[in-house]
């Protein structure tokens, strides 16, 4: 009877154990987030919001391309979570990204950079 306790008792340790270990993974997501504003400083909804991978950054950072329409409170969220985890997060947690928001008539570009599991935030200004 001994024998059984004990070895309930390992088994219990060891799965207990593995609960542990798997709770330290990193759940935060990774996001890109832009706010567009006018040149009066007013948020901008439904601009367009274009993010690409920077290819010539240091270190480099992979292809990768999306679009978002800024919602009513004038920012694009970018969840880029899928970009870390297909280039690997442990190797390359850091990642640059060129920025284009454009409205019918006005464009405005600039850049960014992320890391991983935190949330990166831009605000770009449109020309008058």
């Amino acid at each position: 009877m001994e024998k059984v306790i004990g070895k309930i008792g390992v088994l219990a340790m060891i799965f207990l154990s593995l609960g542990v270990l798997h709770s330290c993974k990193n759940k935060n997501p990774s996001v890109v987030k832009i706010f567009v504003r006018s040149a009066s400083n007013e948020l901008v909804d439904g601009a367009k919001v274009i993010i690409i991978g920077d290819l010539s950054s240091n270190p480099p950072t992979q292809a990768y391309i999306d679009t978002v329409i800024t919602n009513d409170s004038g920012f694009a969220y970018f969840n880029v979570q899928p970009y870390y985890d297909g280039v690997g997060e442990e190797e390359n947690p850091i990642a640059y990204f060129d920025i284009i928001a454009k409205t019918d008539t006005k464009q405005q570009n600039g850049n960014i950079r992320s890391r991983v599991h935190t949330t990166a935030v831009e605000t770009l200004f449109l020309p008058n």
